[in-house]
């Protein structure tokens, strides 16, 4: 038997890291993510069932794939999670699994989550400030969410913990020294991600963007930094407090693109296979699944859609054409 051709893009880069979305629906409203009202909620029978999420995932990672993130929409939401979670752990080849969350349900959800063997994840939290954080997410939940990261920390396979806040000029300038306190106090790696041009209501501007640059500076003039060795695919800046309280992470996909690098694609909730954030297409999982079609035959859909990965984002380029799907559409 062959072993099946691995994912490989035109421009050489290995993909080995698949982010799969179980749900479009979302508990908050985050305003960079979606519209106050209005967006349509994809039906049931369209969105991908555990046994097509599992099959997906099986025939991708015996095509390369070595790391699984669980995004939304809102994961959490999505009855039976840790039940998913347990059937991709066991994967022969899947060397992580890990979740994106908005924390809300994670007091009542960690134990679940540790006991099914997830061992990373990303907790979304921009503000510490009440009246902000409803201001963003449109939702009254800072204390549920903090009350479940303080849950998480009783679960140490659960690790590293990782705390996102997306910056935005005008929002988060404020606050940058205290999440570094956060950082500092706290078993947590926080990580500021640039503002990118996802937002439903598409009211992103290039001025709304709060640097990486900006922020490490802020930070390291009160906090001295220290830069810490990152895998080459790392999406992330990783800098360790000087006098070792602590880590903080700088995501910055508008100032200095991580593209060549890139070793990502996307499941959406209904069964899109995605090669970039910012793609303009999609190939289709879903009908071929549902038609049943072999294992080789999905695996060639993938390796046909990765031979065509984007060689870049084009956010800076003159006459950049934004996504076809907001964020919570295509999963975080």
């Amino acid at each position: 038997m062959l072993h099946p051709q691995e994912l490989i893009d035109g421009f050489g880069r290995h993909i080995e890291d698949m982010r799969v979305s179980v749900i479009d629906k979302c508990n908050f409203r985050c305003t960079y993510c979606m519209p106050a009202e209005g967006l349509r909620w994809l039906k049931n029978d369209e969105v991908l069932s555990f046994d097509e999420i599992e099959r997906i995932v099986r025939i991708a990672v015996q095509r390369g794939i070595r790391q699984i993130r669980l995004t939304g929409g809102e994961p959490t939401v999505r009855a039976g999670l840790p039940e998913l979670i347990e059937r991709l752990v066991h994967l022969p080849g899947l060397q992580a699994v890990s979740l994106t969350t908005n924390g809300f349900l994670l007091r009542r959800l960690a134990k679940d989550l540790a006991d099914a063997g997830l061992t990373r994840i990303n907790v979304s939290l921009d503000t510490l400030v009440q009246q902000k954080f409803e201001h963003i997410t449109r939702r009254n939940h800072l204390s549920e969410v903090l009350a479940g990261l303080e849950e998480l920390e009783k679960y140490p396979t659960i690790s590293p913990i990782k705390v996102n806040a997306v910056a935005i000029r005008g929002f988060t300038d404020e606050e940058v020294l205290e999440f570094a306190r956060f950082a500092r106090r706290k078993p947590y790696v926080v990580r500021f991600i640039e503002f990118m041009p996802l937002d439903a209501d598409e009211s992103w501007t290039p001025e709304m963007i709060l640097t990486g640059k900006e922020l490490h500076d802020m930070i390291h003039a009160v906090y001295p930094l220290l830069p810490r060795d990152a895998a080459p695919a790392s999406t992330s800046r990783v800098y360790q407090f000087a006098d070792g309280k602590g880590e903080i992470g700088f995501i910055n996909p508008v100032s200095e693109p991580f593209c060549s690098t890139c070793n990502r694609i996307r499941i959406t909730a209904d069964g899109q296979l995605r090669t970039c954030l910012f793609s303009r297409w999609e190939t289709d999982l879903r009908g071929p699944l549902r038609e049943n079609h072999s294992d080789d035959e999905i695996g060639a859909l993938m390796l046909r859609a990765v031979q065509q990965k984007e060689m870049k984002h084009r956010i800076n380029d003159p006459g950049f054409v934004r996504a076809n799907r907001s964020m919570s559409q295509i999963g975080g």
